[in-house]
């Protein structure tokens, strides 16, 4: 298994640094539209939505990031707050499952989240990658060393279940591990630029770790309320798309949220 996750990911990474730093501007946004339309086709097979009326929310929700590229200076004020607030209360989801898992089920409300989830995770890609192409990699090096640090040190170390009725396979000494990883990255990060760090980068650092661990667990209730192990089968070792984002998806917007705080680079 761990062959095969490394097998995907490394060529993924590759290709996704090189559009990253070389795709004109308007191709990455579609690129990253693609992808979280990808996960949102994923997100609505987990609430139970058949093929034609998935097609039909997909196309929504196209429109919607399309809306999103075209006016988000006007949504910046508002959209990321209330991304914040959003997963304070699936966090809450979270904690509290299975006893939550009643206010999951309904396929309308399922559909509502991936929306409010999704939507602000494009607009955070668009704001970071506009502020500079180091800011978005910063983001995504510290959830991507927080995720592979809790992964290693959850394997070597991990005795205490973070979250045993969400995800068994978690613990507490992986996720501890996962937040030393991912300070390591943001501190790294800011030496190699030579820009100043203190408080506010640590902070968010700290903030972003632990809101990518409670991303990967609600993707894990929303997964275990549909019955299925995986979002999808297209990434080998990995499962769907949505199994790679679901970290990202409510870190990027607080990272966008605190663009001022984040390590300034060409």
């Amino acid at each position: 298994m761990l062959k095969q996750r490394i097998l995907t990911a490394v060529p993924l990474a590759a290709a996704f640094l090189a559009a990253l730093f070389y795709l004109p501007s308007s191709a990455f946004a579609g690129l990253i539209a693609v992808l979280l339309l990808l996960a949102g086709w994923e997100w609505g097979a987990l609430a139970s939505l058949p093929t034609g009326p998935r097609i039909a929310f997909l196309l929504v929700l196209a429109s919607l990031l399309g809306a999103l590229l075209a006016q988000r200076g006007q949504l910046e004020p508002w959209l990321f707050p209330l991304s914040l607030g959003l997963w304070v209360f699936l966090s809450v989801l979270v904690l509290t499952f299975p006893r939550s898992a009643p206010v999951l089920r309904g396929t309308g409300l399922r559909l509502g989240l991936a929306v409010f989830v999704l939507a602000p995770a494009y607009l955070a890609v668009l704001v970071l990658y506009s502020a500079g192409p180091s800011h978005l990699l910063w983001a995504l090096g510290v959830v991507w060393a927080a995720d592979i640090g809790a992964y290693f040190a959850g394997r070597r170390f991990g005795k205490r279940k973070l979250a045993p009725a969400v995800s068994p396979g978690k613990s507490w000494e992986g996720a501890l591990g996962g937040l030393a990883c991912a300070l390591l990255v943001s501190l790294a990060f800011a030496y190699a630029l030579a820009v100043p760090w203190g408080a506010p980068l640590l902070l968010f650092t700290v903030l972003m770790a632990v809101l990518s661990i409670f991303g990967d667990l609600f993707e894990s209730v929303l997964k275990r309320t549909a019955g299925v192990k995986d979002s999808g089968g297209l990434l080998p070792g990995h499962g769907g798309v949505l199994d790679r984002l679901d970290a990202l998806l409510p870190a990027l917007p607080l990272a966008a949220l605190g663009l001022g705080a984040l390590p300034s680079a060409g």
